[in-house]
């Protein structure tokens, strides 16, 4: 049976992500020099797959990673469901200085149900990025695209995994570094009948074997 194989790959550093900035949906920061950089030793040491569709959040650090990660992609198409959660009004503030925040830890607390000034519900999240997969499968069903790549955040990878993938892993057991992800797959029936893909692979390939 044919299957559909979909690549999630985070976007690469940005300065907030150096300056230990908590920097969500909100926040739209280009890729750093540093973050190029890693990227071309990535691209360098390592196979990534080359597909010719790939869909990318429209924030400029996932856009800018897909133009590097993915040059020859004849269809590169923004899909504004794959934006990072907003976070706010803790938004683009010090991770340091934000774990002293007695309303930030409300935030962090999964069972709190506190939503500060501005910031998308979590259980608003969890629903985009579940959606979001499932449009991203249909339509590679539909187009009979096969294979396809998805650049997009970290946060929106753990809770697409967590939700819809095998095995199943808590969100924090789906973290990807900055260029890297995971590949996953599914076919028809098994996407008719569960809804579900099974991931299969780290990205880029032999990323994992040199640690």
């Amino acid at each position: 049976m044919k299957t559909f194989k979909l690549h999630l790959i985070r976007h690469g550093l940005t300065r907030g992500n150096l300056e230990g900035l908590y920097v969500g949906g909100g926040t739209d920061l280009p890729l750093c020099d540093e973050g190029r950089q890693d990227l071309a030793v990535l691209k360098s040491r390592f196979a990534y797959p080359a597909p010719d569709t790939v869909f990318t959040s429209p924030l400029a650090r996932a856009v800018e990673t897909a133009e590097l990660l993915f040059p020859a992609a004849g269809h590169k198409l923004v899909v504004p469901a794959l934006r990072e959660a907003g976070f706010g009004v803790f938004e683009g503030r010090r991770m340091e200085e934000l774990v002293k925040d007695p309303d930030f830890a409300r935030w962090m607390d999964p069972t709190s149900g506190f939503v500060p000034e501005g910031a998308e519900p979590a259980a608003d999240f969890h629903a985009r990025c579940a959606d979001a997969l499932h449009k991203l499968f249909e339509y590679m069903i539909r187009a009979q695209v096969t294979e396809a790549a998805c650049v997009t955040h970290g946060g929106v990878i753990m809770s697409m995994l967590a939700q819809c993938a095998l095995p199943r892993r808590r969100a924090e057991q789906w973290m990807a570094d900055p260029g890297c992800g995971y590949t996953v797959q599914t076919d028809v029936a098994m996407w008719m009948r569960d809804r579900l893909v099974e991931a299969v692979a780290i990205q880029p390939a032999g990323y994992l074997e040199e640690e």
